[in-house]
């Protein structure tokens, strides 16, 4: 059985997340990836942690299945030669250097087209490669407060937070992947390659969706909300007896099951209550009157009596209790494989289920210049470090 990739061959020159992030997607879909660093190793995710398994790093392992590794010096003549053979015969390369750096290197996307007409050539950097910008460097967390993900995220009493996870560089490595699928998507009826222009700031403020759109529509700047929702009410965390839960109640129907269930309907027949926009109006008159009732029993209760009547709702669950779920296992989200130098190891499986060509691991996330000799040699090169 063969990955809905099998036939793309990717030079992957990024490293940390964003990019190498997109290039395990695309090497799950079955894409023969060449992840491309510095002697030694150059991504830096290597020496991210603890925790470590053998010297291995758990961060650096998250992102860089299915891939093999080179070992090249892109400031020597004899590496800037492999990577232009390399490019001969492949389908996308991808970078995250700063602007600039490609064209120092002489591996510019100008260059590399005349090498091989058909290359999609996706570039990712912090904030594009033109602007005023452009020469800035990117990092998540700095583009999480540029965007205005930290201005909308947090409680008064907080302040403005970050996400949990590096949020900007998980959706700029998506945007990549799509961009890069629709590039040679219309590679085939045009036979010619192009360049992509990703930028982390791009991706996130493209993210802000409603938030955005509620923003250019009224003029009014957007607040803190903490756990609630901007636009649809009740749609939050709610306290029980036990412990806490989200409740996302997305129409008014649900509205009147929910309040049936708290065993209180009036509630529900209120005016002021009555529709989504009359209760986003009067969310703090709302709001104590649920969580009152919420109070009074455990959350598995809740959840259970919202699940009964289709009420969406959840359990705000740590780590442990993910990696446990059974739903979770039965989709098989968590999986095991032996690394050569790690041992086995637990990863996040893909999301990503295909009919006919299921996501596969072939290659566990490679060793600094794991598979240097096996690749140059093809070339009819020697090793270059």
């Amino acid at each position: 059985m063969t990955g809905a990739l099998e036939n793309v061959k990717v030079l992957d020159l990024s490293r940390v997340l964003a990019g190498p992030y997109c290039t395990m997607i695309l090497g799950d879909m079955g894409a023969e990836v060449i992840k491309v660093e510095a002697p030694g190793g150059s991504d830096e995710t290597r020496g991210w942690g603890p925790p470590f398994q053998n010297g291995v790093s758990a961060y650096y392992l998250c992102a860089n299945r299915n891939k093999k590794s080179i070992t090249v010096d892109l400031k020597s003549t004899e590496g800037i030669e492999a990577i232009k053979k390399l490019v001969s015969e492949s389908d996308v390369i991808i970078n995250n250097f700063k602007s600039g750096t490609m064209e120092r290197f002489g591996l510019d996307y100008d260059t590399l087209t005349t090498i091989n007409p058909g290359i999609v050539y996706c570039s990712i950097t912090g904030f594009g490669e033109t602007g005023p910008y452009q020469h800035m460097p990117g990092y998540d967390f700095i583009i999480q407060a540029m965007s205005g993900f930290m201005s909308i995220t947090g409680s008064e009493d907080s302040g403005p937070q970050k996400v949990g996870i590096a949020i900007t560089d998980i959706l700029t490595g998506l945007y990549a992947c799509i961009g890069i699928q629709g590039a040679l998507l219309e590679r085939t009826q045009s036979g010619k390659g192009q360049k992509l222009d990703i930028s982390l700031y791009d991706s996130a403020v493209s993210s802000l969706v409603n938030i955005g759109s509620n923003y250019l529509m009224s003029g009014e700047i957007p607040q803190v909300l903490g756990n609630h929702h901007a636009n649809i009410v009740p749609y939050q965390t709610f306290k029980t007896a036990d412990g806490e839960m989200v409740i996302a109640v997305g129409n008014d129907n649900q509205f009147k099951a929910l309040c049936g269930i708290l065993e209180k309907p009036e509630i529900a027949s209120e005016e002021r209550f009555q529709t989504n926009p009359s209760r986003v109006e009067h969310r703090d008159e709302l709001v104590p009157l649920l969580q009152k009732v919420f109070s009074t029993k455990s959350t598995l209760y809740w959840q259970e009596q919202c699940r009964q009547h289709n009420i969406p709702c959840g359990p705000i669950q740590n780590l442990e209790e993910v990696a446990n779920d059974p739903q979770l296992k039965a989709r098989k989200m968590f999986i095991e494989y032996e690394h050569p130098t790690a041992g086995e190891i637990k990863m996040i499986g893909s999301p990503l289920k295909f009919s006919r060509t299921p996501v596969t691991v072939k290659h566990h996330p490679p060793d600094a210049g794991e598979h240097t000799n096996e690749i140059l040699t093809k070339l009819g090169l020697t090793k270059t470090n």
